[in-house]
Order: structure tokens, then C-alpha cells, then sequence
């Protein structure tokens, strides 16, 4: 063997145990990242969008561990929506409503959270939209992230495609995507998030207004 032959030969090897010697990112392993990250934190804020077809919803969202959420909208003004760990209250200021819904203590809240992104992981299978690598949020923004898709194991799950795209500095969720059963197209935008920032579990105690009339169990009758 010539100098050449065995100095190709030696960098065919190395090569090979570098890359058996490197961690596969795979779509399940990144997806448990991003579960842990949600996992550290106490609380976070952010500004949330939710787009649906022409409508668009503009709020102010809160969380805390384990399973307080809120939402203060800003577009439609002064609808709210707040989940206490007991029960999901729902104010609708155009029709002076607040619907109200006793809910199983084991029920998590949100996507965004360590328990929504487990119970995903449990439901959904994870793939790669593109690849292992951060590409483009949308066709027209500079902003890169990871896109995972998430497809339903069960016809039982409400949405039958997700597409998470995550912050690859950050491991936060900036944009979620859902195609619903009926084909309908959901998406949420998170920008301006904060964490740790010592939101108090008070925040998530709601005074319905006293003129509203109120609705209970809208969703559902039996709650456990």
C-alpha cells in the first residue's frame, strides 16, 4: 500500500469513529430536550397569537408549574381565559358570558408546558420535518428554528398533525401548527417570553364580573 493508500486509510477510519462516537439527534431524543427544558422553569409570560383562517386573537399568557395557566386577551379586549388547576373559566365579554369547567386534577394545560410536551410524546409519533438542522420559521422571516412533526397514534387525539417549531438556543416553543380531525388549521405564536419571573398563583384566581351570566360544564358533564 502506498503513503497515499494508508493515509486514506487512516482517515477513513478516524472518520468512521467520529461519527459513532457523536450523539444522533433524532426527532424523539430533541422532542424530550425541549420537554426538559419546559420542565426547569417555574413560570413563564409570553405574548401569544392564535391564527385561525381570517381570525386572529392577540393575549397575554402566564403559566405556572404544575398546571396554572392564563390568557389575557388584548384582541378580542378583555376576554380571559384561565385555568387554576380545578376548573377552565372562559370569559367571552361580547356575549357577557363566562363559561365555566370542573376539570380532572390529572389533567395538564397547554402544549407549552413540561406536561403537554410528555403527554405528546405518549400520543404522537416525531419525525424531522426537514432534517436535524434550523431552517427558516416561514418563507419570509430571518428568524431559523427546529421543526419537529408530530403525527396522532390514536383517532383519538383532536389534532392529526402538529408542527412544532423550537428556538434551537432557547429550546422554547415559538410557533405550534395543528390540522384538526375536521381539517381545520390552528396556530399559535409565542414571542416575548419570559421566565422566572415570580408570577404569584393569585394571578390565576379570576373575579367573574357580577353582570355576566354563567355557563357550567360547557365542555362536558362528567369531569372525572
Amino acid at each position: 500500500m502506498t503513503k497515499r493508500g494508508v493515509s486514506l486509510f487512516f482517515l477513513f477510519i478516524f472518520s468512521i469513529t467520529f461519527l459513532f462516537g457523536q450523539d444522533i439527534i433524532t426527532a424523539e431524543n430533541y422532542l424530550k430536550m425541549v420537554s426538559e427544558n419546559y420542565a426547569s422553569i417555574r413560570d413563564y409570560e409570553a405574548t401569544i397569537t392564535i391564527r385561525s383562517g381570517n381570525s386572529e386573537m392577540i393575549g397575554n399568557a402566564s403559566y405556572l408549574t404544575p398546571n396554572f395557566m392564563r390568557i389575557d386577551f388584548t384582541r378580542p379586549a378583555d376576554q380571559v381565559i384561565v385555568f387554576n388547576g380545578e376548573a377552565l373559566i372562559v370569559y367571552l365579554p361580547e356575549y357577557r358570558a363566562v363559561l365555566n369547567q370542573a376539570v380532572n386534577k390529572r389533567s395538564g394545560v397547554g402544549i407549552a408546558s413540561a406536561h403537554g410536551l410528555s403527554l405528546l410524546s405518549r400520543n404522537y409519533v416525531s419525525s424531522f420535518l426537514t432534517g436535524p438542522n434550523p431552517e427558516p420559521l416561514d418563507g419570509t422571516s430571518g428568524e431559523r428554528v427546529m421543526k419537529l412533526r408530530l403525527t396522532r397514534r390514536t383517532v383519538s387525539e383532536g389534532f392529526r398533525e402538529l408542527i412544532l417549531s423550537i428556538n434551537p438556543d432557547t429550546k422554547f416553543i415559538r410557533r405550534i401548527e395543528g390540522r384538526t380531525i375536521a381539517e381545520g388549521e390552528l396556530r399559535f405564536d409565542f414571542t416575548n417570553i419570559k421566565t422566572n419571573v415570580g408570577i404569584p398563583e393569585a394571578r390565576f384566581a379570576y373575579d367573574t364580573p357580577a353582570s355576566a351570566n354563567m355557563y357550567n360544564n360547557f365542555l362536558f358533564r362528567d369531569a372525572d
